[in-house]
Formats: C-alpha cells, structure tokens, sequence
C-alpha cells in the first residue's frame, strides 16, 4: 500500500534517529560539565555552518523553482538560518567571543562536514530527495538545541538573549513540517521521489552531524 507523505516522513525520521551516544557534547553541558571555551567553540563554527547552510537552501530553492511546494521548503529553511544568524551573536558574546575572534578563527574539519555535505546536496541531489532527508534530521537537531537553552539558562546562568539561538531551532515549526509535507507530497504525486537515495542523503547527514558534536566534544 502506498504511503502518504506524513507516513513516509515519520518513518524516515525514526529510522534515522541518532544513537543517543552519537553527542557527547550534550549531557555534558547538561551536566554544566562543558568548558565555557567549548562553548565559545560550538558558537564559532555555528558561525561558519549558518551561512553555508543559508546559501544552499537559496540555491536548493532556486533549482525547485519549477516545483513550488518544494521550492516553499527551502525559502522557509533559508529564512530561519537569517534569523539564526540574526541570533547567533548574543550566545557568541556570552561565551566571550568577540569581533576579533571570530575573524581570526580556523574552522574545524570535523564541525565542517555537515554543511559541506549541505552544499554538495545542494548542488547534486534531487530537491525532493533532499526536503525528506534534511526533515528527519532537523528532529535531533531540534532535540539537542532544546537540552542546550535549557542547561546554559541552568548551569551557565545565560540570558534569554544568549539563548535566543537554540530556542529559535527548539521550539516546534508547524509551518515548517507543513512545508516539508506539501513537498513530499507533491514529489509522490509526481513520482520524482526516490527514497532510497533520501534515506541515504539522511543517513550521511546524521553521521556529519555525530562529527560534529565529537569534534566539539573533543576541545573540552
């Protein structure tokens, strides 16, 4: 029986859930365990992920630009990482980051895998292949942003502001899974989706992602 876009998206999603081992980074900071330089760390390659991330959603947007649904998804995806970037500075601060720092920081290789996967996506895969992977990633994303807002308020007594970044990705995004689900739907109807290389896209995904918390993890 064919799945509905909802059903496809639900089980991609748990298929793909990280092993709860794969980030060690946040039970650290749940613990108020973290260095505030690891901190200061996470903040600087967000610095480096959240452009990245922005201008291949745009080009993902522009290649879907024939298929509407899809083309909504990664408008909305490049608008929240505007916004991101947008907030990103207040925790930068709090973690004693400043202007000069952050300029002459060396990005990790390990932090950068998952936005260099981003960009190849974005310049070789199938848009429709690529809504269903990014969307079951972005659940353990979200998870892991709501951990952290709530520890640093906790341990590291942050501001709202500081926090302000993490609670923009923990908060739910109904308009966001919507549009995720429009463009599955839409790529179903039209027989454009092919699953097994969503499933692969994701799972390449999520193990970028896992380097990215262990890299982190490691300049504690």
């Amino acid at each position: 029986m064919p799945r509905t876009a909802t059903e496809l998206l639900e089980t991609t999603t748990a298929q793909l859930a990280p092993d709860p081992r794969a980030n060690p980074l946040v039970p650290l900071i749940e613990r108020g365990a973290a260095p505030r330089e690891t901190l200061a760390a996470l903040a600087l390659e967000q610095g480096w992920v959240i452009p990245a991330d922005r201008r291949a959603f745009l080009h993902l947007a522009r290649r879907a630009a024939d298929r509407p649904e899809t083309a909504a998804f990664f408008t909305a995806l490049a608008e929240g990482e505007a916004l991101a970037q947008q907030r990103l500075p207040a925790f930068a601060r709090a973690c004693g980051v400043d202007e000069t720092r952050a300029r002459e920081y060396r990005p990790l290789p390990g932090c950068q895998a998952y936005p260099a996967g981003v960009a190849w996506l974005a310049l070789n895969a199938a848009p429709a292949d690529v809504v269903l992977a990014l969307t079951a990633n972005f659940s353990a994303w979200g998870g892991y942003c709501a951990r952290i807002a709530t520890s640093l308020r906790y341990h590291y007594g942050f501001t709202d502001d500081a926090c302000a970044f993490f609670d923009l990705f923990a908060r739910p995004a109904p308009e966001l899974e919507r549009a995720a689900t429009e463009a599955v739907r839409a790529a179903l109807d039209e027989g454009t989706l092919d699953e097994s290389r969503a499933y692969t896209y994701g799972r390449l995904l999520q193990n970028y992602e896992a380097m990215f918390w262990s890299t982190l993890t490691h300049t504690a």
